[in-house]
């Protein structure tokens, strides 16, 4: 993603006008799409960016410690052709992932909170550290204390030494910040609700599963199960979290890895009623998530729910999908329809999904060919052969064939018979029942919602569910974007503090998101990181006559492109920083 500018010439004046522009692959040609356009960034576009940056600023200082105030000095003389420039780091990304930590105001909550005593880096600036870096670049303890922390401008926003951070000390600053995961979620809930109003009448709720490196054999939760990360070979916790339906996280419980997605659910709702109250509220999860005896403790306490049925559910409305009566399009290519329950205390919503429909057909028609194809050539073996064959060894292939094309495996009927006219001995014969054909001709595309909130519409129902996508995409940033996975850490609270900061730094990400969404600056804060991290701080020495040197920490002033992303989010770069005490003295 880049800017692109428009200049429009008046008869008095010059124009420019700028837009985001995204690079997409499609079917091999790489195209340019606009993603938003940012216009001409005028005073009123200057004072409304502004007012956005006081909001979620609370009218705080930016950077009132970084500025270095003017001094007011004689004149010296510079020797100019001995002028050079020193220390250049990567500025802009960190400071603005420190202005999101002073946004959330997790600063605040971190000096009030977190004991300090008499330790060389105080812990709440550990924390800092720590969820900045998983930030801007998700790294290791290690790597963070030996690379990345020397090679950023963090050294100018925290104040503190590169010599002080090793990653044994991080590792202590992971220990300090665990035991405050319970308050750190309610001050988040409390100040993004604050900041994006909020409301958390419907929480969505699903799981995942990150694996570890090595045999985490000290940590009890470490445990092999169902990977959603494809790696069955390795340990893993699974990662309930519950969001609002905005996407914002409201808290998350960590679970053995062999734990199943339906037995978490009473827990996770207790734990976030005894943390937020006993309001009405409706939850969303997946098929996976719920069972009868779950559905039941839920409308026992009196909880709405809207959920996801497994697709062997949809046989008992064979007759509603047959019948062309009743069905509302809720969008082009979605069929909606409303069912009342048996026992009268439950809705039904039945979905059908033309683009949903193309591709379940293609992956039958895909699955269907390669088990025809695979039975074809097994008869034909069987045909050729010359000797005897085993008929349990071809019922095992058979097996393996179906298995691997389990899609389609129940639309076959297979039998191997003996024919004592061949030299194999067996003869293959298949057919289809119609019964089966006909029943995935009409389910393709088809999917069954279930809810015993009876005041909603049914497309309130559907938009509703498919906010679950929310929960995913939250999975996919951490997943992809902050580096929850692999686990190197062996230890279960280091494992729990591991995750506990990619948590927070997902509430950053979250809030950069919204930011950007009311700047108009599109949905992909990556990529805004990115751009601002050309943005870099460096040392000016400016040598002087009588032999001694003058240091001036500067930050660079930003190209056009960048100029025109902070003036969109209302950000103020500081221009001189104030050196850490050893440089100021020299």
């Amino acid at each position: 993603m880049f800017l692109r500018s428009y200049v429009r010439r008046g008869r008095d004046k010059k124009h420019t006008y700028w837009s985001l522009v995204r690079s997409e692959r499609v079917n091999g040609k790489v195209k340019q799409r606009v993603v938003a356009y940012l216009g001409e960034i005028d005073e009123e576009g200057r004072a409304k960016a502004a007012a956005l940056a006081d909001h979620f600023l609370g009218k705080r200082p930016q950077g009132a410690t970084l500025f270095e105030p003017a001094p007011t000095l004689p004149s010296v003389q510079v020797l100019a052709h001995k002028v050079r420039v020193e220390r250049s780091r990567a500025f802009g990304d960190v400071w603005l992932a420190w202005q999101l930590w002073k946004v959330l105001r997790l600063d605040e909550f971190c000096e009030t909170s977190m004991d300090q005593g008499r330790e060389s880096v105080a812990w709440p600036t550990l924390a800092s550290l720590l969820v900045l870096a998983r930030f801007c670049e998700p790294s290791s303890e290690l790597h963070i204390a030996e690379e990345w922390y020397r090679h950023s401008a963090l050294e100018d926003l925290l104040g503190v030494d590169p010599e002080l951070i090793q990653h044994t000390r991080l590792y202590r600053g992971l220990d300090r910040l665990l035991p405050h995961k319970a308050k750190l979620e309610k001050h988040l809930k409390e100040r993004c609700g604050t900041l994006f109003q909020l409301d958390f009448d419907l929480l969505l709720y699903d799981v995942t599963s990150t694996y570890f490196e090595g045999e985490a054999a000290a940590n009890p939760q470490a445990q092999h199960g169902y990977s959603r990360d494809h790696r069955p070979d390795c340990k893993q916790v699974c990662i309930g979290l519950v969001a609002t339906r905005d996407g914002f996280p409201l808290g998350y419980e960590v679970f053995d890895g062999n734990r199943t997605d339906v037995t978490t659910v009473e827990e996770i709702v207790e734990v976030m009623e005894a943390r937020y109250g006993r309001a009405k509220r409706v939850w969303v999860m997946d098929r996976g998530m719920v069972s009868e005896d779950v559905l039941e403790w839920l409308r026992d306490g009196g909880r709405g729910y809207l959920v996801g049925t497994p697709r062997s559910e949809l046989r008992k409305w064979r007759g509603a999908l047959e019948d062309p009566q009743g069905w509302q399009t809720v969008r082009e290519g979605l069929e909606v329809k409303y069912c009342l329950g048996p026992l009268g205390n439950e809705v039904f919503l039945l979905c059908r999904s033309a683009d949903r429909q193309k591709k379940e057909q293609a992956i039958h028609e895909r699955f269907h060919r390669r088990i025809v194809e695979g039975l074809e050539r097994l008869a034909r073996r069987l045909e050729r052969a010359r000797r005897p064959c085993d008929a349990s060894q071809v019922n095992r292939q058979i097996g393996r064939l179906l298995e691997r094309n389990q899609r389609s495996a129940k639309h076959f009927v297979i039998e191997v018979k003996p024919d004592p006219l061949r030299a194999s001995g067996l003869r293959l014969l298949w057919q289809e029942p119609k019964e089966w054909s006909d029943w995935a001709r009409l389910s393709e595309g088809a999917y069954l919602l279930r809810s015993n909130v009876a005041n909603w519409s049914a497309e309130d129902l559907w938009k509703t569910y498919v906010q679950l996508c929310q929960v995913e995409d939250a999975f996919r940033i951490h997943k992809s974007e902050l580096t929850i996975r692999p686990i190197f850490h062996q230890l279960q609270h280091r494992v729990q503090a591991h995750i506990l900061v990619c948590f927070l730094a997902y509430a950053m990400w979250k809030t950069l998101e919204g930011w950007m969404k009311q700047a108009g600056l599109g949905s992909s804060p990556r990529k805004l990181l990115h751009e601002l991290k050309a943005i870099r701080s460096v040392d000016v020495v400016l040598p002087l006559e009588d032999g001694t040197e003058l240091k001036l920490r500067c930050v660079a002033k930003p190209d056009p492109a960048e100029a025109a992303l902070l003036d969109r989010l209302g950000l103020k770069l500081p221009t001189r920083l104030k050196p850490p005490p050893p440089l100021a003295k020299m």
